[in-house]
């Protein structure tokens, strides 16, 4: 009877941490992504802003309804 728990213990303990690195690499790659995620949509409007900025303060040519 001990042979057999012994045995089973030897398989069970690689087949955990087997799937408990799998589960922590799925963990990784969602947290990279979001963090992706947040950059990209950071960055878009940083750069939208720093052009309607540039545009509100560099003339462009464009003749007002005034003239």
């Amino acid at each position: 009877m001990k042979t057999k728990n012994l045995m089973t213990r030897l398989l069970l303990v690689p087949a955990l941490l087997l799937c408990v690195t799998a589960f922590q690499g799925c963990t990784v790659v969602k947290v990279v992504d979001a963090a992706a995620s947040t950059a990209v949509g950071v960055t878009k409007a940083t750069v939208k802003t720093t052009g309607k900025v540039a545009g509100a303060v560099i003339p462009d040519g464009k003749k007002s309804e005034k003239e």
